[in-house]
């Protein structure tokens, strides 16, 4: 009778649960031969403490499908042995299935005696409906993999949740900056149209000297703001800021020789 259990929800880290397992139960002194491998699927031999039997790795939808079945298992001797012995008495019974000499059974003992020592000689051989000793170990080991393997996962979900949550934080302080760049190139902006609309009412009332000094810190005003734009939209806020400041000082320049008389 094969023993089943199931990794839950780490069929994507097959890999690294095979690892882990193998290296669990190696630990445990479980001596494992003979794996292959074919696709996704793992077969090996297993003997640990008298028992042994075949080991088989396999995803299964979501999860980890490990069957374990029992070749030989010792505890299944004694048991049989107690039965035989009782009915029979009979020290050579002992040694025959100790030797695995079935013809030594049949001779030292008869009739239902016989049987009886026989079915406990079959009973070493195949597996139990019961839960063996290796059994037990696997189906612990196999819950200690899955927990580490769920760690992991919890793990590096944490990290890209907060990776992604910095990056959300970037793009907000980067959208925050952009946003006031911009208002401020705006106000720049019609502080710029205010100046012109100066300048032709300068020229109109023929105040030719004060509409060259005011022109000159405009028109340099208007190429810093130039300059601004595209450096916003490039994403260099840093640089825009810069010229905005200087754009800034040209405003402020014109709207002071506006003022002199």
């Amino acid at each position: 009778m094969p023993f089943i259990y199931y990794g839950q929800g780490v069929a994507e880290w097959y890999d690294d649960f095979l690892e882990r397992l193998v290296s669990h139960l190696a630990l445990e002194g479980t001596e494992i031969t003979g794996e292959k491998r074919d696709g996704q699927t793992a077969t090996m031999d297993v003997k640990r403490t008298g028992e042994q039997g075949t080991l088989l790795v396999a995803p299964s939808e979501k999860n980890v499908k490990v069957t374990y079945t029992v070749a030989r298992e010792k505890k299944e001797v004694a048991r049989g042995l107690m039965g035989a012995l009782v009915g029979a008495g009979v020290g050579s019974v002992l040694g025959g299935i100790m030797r695995r000499e079935e013809g030594s059974i049949t001779d030292a003992l008869g009739g239902a005696a016989a049987g009886g020592a026989y079915e406990a000689y079959h009973g070493y051989e195949d597996s139990r409906e019961d839960r063996t000793a290796f059994a037990a170990l696997l189906a612990e080991k196999v819950k200690e993999v899955e927990d580490e393997i769920w760690e992991i996962k919890n793990a590096q979900a944490e990290a890209q949740e907060a990776a992604r949550e910095r990056t959300r934080e970037k793009r907000a302080g980067i959208e925050a900056e952009e946003d006031e760049v911009r208002a401020e190139l705006e106000e720049i902006s019609g502080d710029l149209l205010t100046l012109r609309e100066e300048i032709d009412l300068l020229e109109e009332g023929g105040q030719k000297g004060k509409v060259k000094k005011v022109r000159a810190r405009t028109e340099r005003a208007e190429r810093f703001y130039t300059e601004a734009e595209d450096a916003c939209d490039g994403g260099e806020y840093g640089a825009a800021r810069s010229k905005v400041r200087a754009a800034r000082s040209m405003i402020e320049g014109a709207m002071a020789a506006l003022e002199e008389e």
